[in-house]
């Protein structure tokens, strides 16, 4: 079944240190991101020497039940998928591990690079090998084939070539590298760690390790982290700084702190907006649980409306499965939410989410909760319609499948079964993200206003399975 949310890609997670049980440390950072990706997870280590990976398909307490990488190390590098670029599989797990030239090299991406598959043919005539269908190898492959004398060299001769999001973080022998693309497309932090430095997608996961938190990573900034402390190379001028106005909506956690803003914060100012804006009035506000949770707090406190739970969810429920069968897609949305019945029945209900996709997820939750006995539904979505696809790593569907680009708001109400439906206006968002310069923001899903270079729609279409084998039929 597909999902009616979108999907970030991964989370990404490194460490130096010398006093910590780096392995360890990772563990419980990939843990603290796994809202970002939860079809599979790795660790890779080193003592110096030698490297060595550990990877699995699920979620990270699945993927080391039986324990973490054993070798005594001194950096680690860590991630959790949610596949954009290649299927789920066991072969494109991360980090990707390779001997090369100049050594081993590990690595570990966030995001989507929008001209991997120019990139791809180019080297496979050259006479590169590929072992994964994911953009991410690419990036390897540039780096393994680079003549220049040292890796930093090497990272930034490859850069230039590729076009797209991308956070890395890279492990040599003896270096943690921390890469950010020029528009900052996707988050990634400093902190410290006693003596040692940890690379992180989000804060929340430095708060986890105990980490203190240092800085973002700016955009077209690299930071090499060795024995003698961290250095900072700026690789590239932004033309145009555009962090994912999406991070702040719904991808990160809300105790997060991306470039100076509050996740939380701006959540919950998104909802005090929503009840400004919309002007519903009802008995309660209620979440689609846990996305839209901080959002409807910000509405009931706006609006002087009491918040209520009115639909569980089923905490046991860590990743999207399949249902194949058409009429078992209800029963899927069922066993991940369920309505209140004795706190929604007899009442009329705000229900707050942060964002309509497909929109077949919405209309199944409305109906549940008139199914419960509440009387009337006014739907608030603390985002703007999404009109366009996401080329930056986002795993998104061509925009036919997108209901705000063939439905206006009245249609899509109409779809969904709501008594009413408000978005939140564009300018709204921004107010709310008070910290941010509209300006350093993407917001191409909302307005088609893309700062980067994007594939063609009919290639996107398929572009998760791009490089995938070609069956004959």
């Amino acid at each position: 079944m597909q999902s009616d949310k979108w999907r970030e890609e991964c989370g990404v997670f490194g460490i130096f240190s010398h006093q910590e049980n780096v392995a360890l440390a990772s563990y419980w950072g990939i843990y603290a991101l796994q809202h970002r990706g939860q079809e599979s997870a790795g660790i890779a280590v080193t003592d110096g020497t030698v490297m060595d990976v550990q990877r699995g398909m699920g979620l990270v307490n699945e993927v080391f039940r039986q324990g973490l990488p054993e070798m005594p190390a001194h950096i680690a590098i860590g991630h959790v998928r949610y596949s954009t670029t290649g299927s789920s599989l066991l072969r494109n797990t991360q980090p990707l591990l390779v001997n090369y030239a100049g050594g081993q090299i590990s690595l570990a991406h966030n995001g989507n690079l929008t001209n991997a598959h120019e990139i791809r043919e180019e080297l496979e005539k050259k006479g590169s090998v590929f072992q994964t269908s994911i953009d991410s190898e690419v990036i390897v492959n540039l780096i393994a084939r680079s003549p220049k004398g040292t890796i930093e060299e090497q990272i930034i001769e490859s850069l230039v070539h590729i076009h797209g999001a991308y956070c890395l973080v890279i492990m040599t022998e003896k270096k943690l590298i921390g890469v950010r693309d020029p528009h900052g497309f996707r988050p990634l932090c400093l902190g410290r760690l006693g003596e040692g430095w940890v690379l992180a997608s989000e804060s929340c996961a430095l708060d986890t390790v105990g980490a203190e938190f240092i800085r973002d990573i700016e955009p077209g900034e690299m930071v090499i982290i060795d024995d003698n402390g961290v250095e900072s190379w700026h690789f590239a001028t932004p033309d145009r700084r555009a962090g994912c106005v999406f991070e702040y909506i719904y991808f990160a956690r809300p105790d997060s702190v991306i470039d100076g803003q509050s996740v939380y914060e701006a959540r919950f100012n998104m909802g005090r907006t929503l009840a400004r804006e919309s002007g519903f009035k009802a008995d309660i506000v209620i979440s689609v649980p846990d996305s839209g949770t901080t959002a409807a707090l910000g509405y009931s406190h706006e609006a002087g409306i009491p918040f209520a739970e009115g639909l569980m969810k089923n905490r046991y429920i860590g990743r999207t499965f399949i249902q194949p069968e058409q009429k078992k897609r209800d029963m899927g949305v069922r066993i991940k939410l369920n309505a209140v019945t004795s706190v929604v029945k007899g009442k009329s209900v705000v229900m707050v989410d942060d964002s309509i996709v497909r929109g077949t997820t919405s209309g199944k939750i409305v109906r549940m909760l008139k199914e419960a006995g509440a009387t009337k539904v006014h739907m608030c979505v603390s985002s703007p319609p999404i009109g366009f696809p996401c080329y930056y790593g986002i795993d998104t569907s061509a925009r036919k499948e997108l209901i705000a680009a063939t439905k206006q708001v009245e249609e899509i109400r109409q779809f969904i079964g709501a008594d009413s439906l408000h978005y939140l206006s564009l300018a709204g968002l921004h107010a709310a993200i008070g910290n941010i310069s509209e300006k350093t923001l993407c917001n191409a899903c909302f307005n088609c206003d893309y700062p980067a270079q994007t594939p063609s729609e009919c290639d996107c279409a398929n572009n998760k399975f791009l490089f995938e084998p070609k069956v004959n039929k």
